[in-house]
């Protein structure tokens, strides 16, 4: 009988991950609130993407627990937690280049409302997915591209396309695993500003992993710090900033990628 915690769409419990003698997370409790942009943060190899990998189902622990809502989804693949209203995006771009911006969001639109998949019917059989389709695309700024194809726009265009999928799936949890990679100085604003609209929606849950420090200050509610595997804070944005212990993490932290 697992004891449900109150006000919790997600959480951990001794979550544990081993690759051989190497623990990547060590027994983390991580309690996320509705509703809130919580960020998880640590030096370069301290776990974190392994984290958002044990949440989202792609790695299976080697100990603890998984809870969504309160029911134990451990044991349940990555499609399944899909379908619980889980999105992840991850550090590469992951779309369809051969199709149009629109033909991408149109298509997780008819994913997620179960139509057959025919990527190549004229636009006129879907005037309401692509009415659908073309709002998103507003939010995260890419409306004036709608009609080029997905392989033209630059990287940071192609991480807003990436956003605008998950966002056609109608996740209840955005995992956002470095948004900002890879991308020039100038097309870091587009996305801060697109993960502030969705935040001031307040209508679903952001987890994410970031190394732009003044990003995640401005931005999240609350932030998790990792170091070798452990959550060794958790605070709003000043009490991490002034937590003694994220500052000897940050400043001896090693070389290797979280």
């Amino acid at each position: 009988m697992i004891e449900k915690t109150p006000d919790l769409i997600m959480e951990t419990r001794d979550l544990t991950i081993r690759f051989g003698g190497h623990v990547a997370v060590d027994h983390v409790n991580l309690l996320v609130e509705p509703f809130v942009l919580k960020s998880i943060i640590g030096p370069n190899g301290a776990g974190k993407t392994t984290l958002f990998n044990l949440m989202t189902g792609q790695y299976k622990p080697s100990e603890g627990r998984v809870l969504l809502k309160g029911n134990d989804i451990t044991h349940l693949s990555a499609v399944q937690r899909t379908r619980l209203g889980m999105g992840r995006s991850f550090q590469l771009t992951n779309i369809f280049p051969v199709l149009t911006v629109l033909e991408n969001v149109r298509v997780a639109i008819q994913s997620r409302k179960s139509i057959g998949l025919n990527f190549w019917r004229n636009y006129l059989h879907f005037p309401g997915l692509e009415e659908e389709a073309y709002s998103i695309l507003e939010d995260v700024l890419l409306d004036k591209k709608w009609a080029s194809p997905a392989s033209s726009l630059t990287h940071g265009e192609q991480r807003k396309l990436e956003i605008a999928i998950l966002l056609a799936l109608e996740p209840e949890i955005l995992f956002l695993d470095e948004p900002t990679a890879g991308m020039s100085q100038e097309e870091v604003p587009a996305i801060l500003e697109i993960l502030q609209r969705i935040k001031d929606a307040k209508d679903r849950t952001m987890l994410l992993v970031e190394h732009k420090m003044d990003m995640i200050m401005t931005l999240s509610d609350t932030i998790a710090v990792l170091q070798d595997g452990k959550l060794i804070a958790e605070g709003d944005p000043e009490e991490i900033r002034k937590n003694k212990a994220v500052q000897e993490a940050y400043l001896g932290g090693g070389a290797r990628r979280g």
